[in-house]
């Protein structure tokens, strides 16, 4: 199933203007080769705000608002995003905040609006949070637990969770693979990454193992030959999408003693080993499929903060005397 659903988003939205300008947003999303994840951010809170304003916790409910994009106001929005930081949080009222400001920059640049309502909203300030690097040891004892099993899962999670630690790949560039994007005899992968902005990324030998032994373990399964994406379901004939991915790693991280694991953390540890080995920014912007300064610098942050503790152990300062 795609992950963008435009008429499963629309639901409940009719009577109005807002699934129409939705479809004609995302036909120039195509337009200009947005892949589906971004599609899905961008169109996602744009529905959300729609339905915020019709429902019975909005004040708004049943104003011209609540029908048609085109007379939200400042208030409007405010409004939904204090909604958003107060039944989610401030880091998600945050993505929300990013997808209406594109949409609303739309509706202008169609000549629909005179100016967006965003222009005079200010962005959710969130909580800087340093996110945990995935220790070595964590990773082992994650595999630990899944190899105790010899199924078809534990082979597949296998390959997944090595993949995710050896490339420090995002989630859904894993996720989406598909079969033609392996290459066994060059152990790499070809990635799809964020903007349409492809890279080939290389794996280790162990990585390799587990992998061959995954695809010697798919080719036996039914459906097999009907299916091209490279990671599939334990059963049917489906595919494993990268939510489903999302929820067996916090599964399997629960059950493993480990807590609330996801791939994002593999991604961090890769960053936090390169930096430590002395490797170069650029090169580590290259593997990771970054194109801003900024990304290193996001990803290091819980690193950098260890490294310095480390090093401010060494140098043994306040304990001299």
């Amino acid at each position: 199933m795609p992950l963008l659903n435009l008429k499963s988003l629309c639901k409940g939205l009719d009577g109005g203007d807002w699934a129409g300008f939705m479809r004609d947003w995302d036909r120039s999303l195509r337009a200009a080769n947005h892949p589906e994840t971004t599609r899905y951010n961008y169109l996602l809170p744009v529905a959300q705000l729609a339905r915020y304003l019709r429902s019975p916790e909005s004040e708004y409910a049943g104003s011209a608002a609540a029908l048609d994009p085109t007379a939200v106001k400042k208030r409007h929005v405010e409004s939904f995003q204090s909604w958003m930081i107060e039944t989610r949080s401030a880091s998600t009222a945050l993505n929300k905040h990013k997808g209406l400001q594109q949409f609303f920059k739309w509706l202008v640049a169609e000549g629909e609006m005179d100016a967006h309502p965003m222009v005079r909203v200010p962005q959710p300030k969130c909580e800087k949070k340093l996110i945990p690097v995935m220790r070595d040891d964590e990773t082992k004892k994650l595999l630990d637990f899944v190899r105790a099993k010899k199924d078809f899962s534990a082979i597949r999670d296998e390959a997944l969770i090595r993949l995710y630690y050896n490339t420090g790949a995002r989630l859904s560039e894993i996720g989406n693979l598909l079969l033609t994007d392996v290459d066994m005899n060059t152990q790499s992968i070809h990635v799809h990454g964020k903007g349409a902005k492809d890279r080939r990324v290389r794996f280790g030998t162990k990585t390799a193992r587990a992998l061959s032994m995954y695809l010697r373990a798919r080719a036996k399964r039914r459906y097999a030959d009907e299916i091209p994406q490279l990671w599939m379901a334990e059963r049917g004939k489906v595919a494993l999408t990268p939510n489903g991915i999302k929820l067996m790693l916090k599964r399997r991280g629960k059950r493993a003693g480990l807590g609330h694991v996801h791939a994002h953390r593999w991604r961090h540890n890769f960053a936090h080993e390169w930096k430590l080995a002395g490797g170069n920014t650029g090169d580590l912007m290259l593997l990771l499929g970054w194109s801003s300064e900024d990304m290193p610098r996001h990803y290091g942050a819980s690193a950098a903060a260890e490294r310095a503790q480390e090093l401010q152990t060494q140098m043994g300062i306040g304990e001299k005397i």
